[in-house]
């Protein structure tokens, strides 16, 4: 009997989630339809609403706007558009920071999550998994003595809330694991573990350089 429940729930569990977080993000993504005017929402037209609607207006409003922005007269206006947003004393400061940290993440070119690595947190006789984001710059490297890292520790099993650290490089061990097999590990809080890798690097015996 408690072999089947187990069962039941190992088969049920993964997909009341997934369903979970899918009704989350296409809800959360419906509320696009509020932009809507009255008279051509669903509910108007046809007396109910349907669900994913806003989703799909959604999709296409980011599509439009990139396909839109990648040209002359596009490009010009967000440019207006930014230079104004800049102007604003409280706004200025909030849409920089949030500009910069979506270009890193969403750009082709962005550096983000760059590798995944080991390092002893939260004290020297314990280790977790990280993610490479960089080095320390401005101010703070002047402080720093030696060769130093910027990575980010992902909390389990919400790996979007973490901590960011900066540590001695040659106190960091690169994995040989890619980083969507480093989020599944951390995600499953350790269930899921990747398959063996042959060998692990040390970041201070790599000739990769971090700008």
């Amino acid at each position: 009997m408690r072999k089947y429940f187990i069962t039941g729930l190992l088969i049920l569990v993964p997909l009341a989630i997934t369903a979970w977080v899918l009704n989350l993000v296409i809800s959360t993504m419906d509320q696009s339809l509020l932009f809507v005017p009255e008279r051509w929402q669903p509910r108007t037209l046809i007396g109910f609403d349907i669900p994913g609607l806003g989703t799909l207006l959604t999709i296409v409003i980011v599509f439009l706007t990139g396909l839109l922005t990648n040209n002359l007269v596009g490009n010009y206006v967000v440019k207006l558009w930014e230079k104004l947003l800049t102007r604003i004393p409280v706004v200025s400061s909030l849409y920089s920071s949030v500009k910069q940290v979506s270009d890193t993440l969403f750009s082709s070119s962005g550096n983000a999550f760059r590798k995944a690595v080991l390092i002893p947190y939260p004290h020297q006789n314990s280790w977790t998994i990280a993610f490479l984001t960089g080095a320390p710059g401005g101010d703070v490297k002047n402080h720093l003595v030696g060769e130093y890292v910027s990575v980010y520790v992902p909390t389990t099993p919400n790996p979007t809330s973490g901590f960011f650290l900066m540590l001695a490089k040659k106190d960091v061990v690169e994995l040989d694991m890619s980083v969507d097999a480093a989020l599944k590990y951390i995600v499953s809080m350790g269930v899921v573990a990747p398959e063996d890798a042959p060998k692990t690097i040390v970041l201070a015996e790599t000739e990769t350089k971090i700008n």
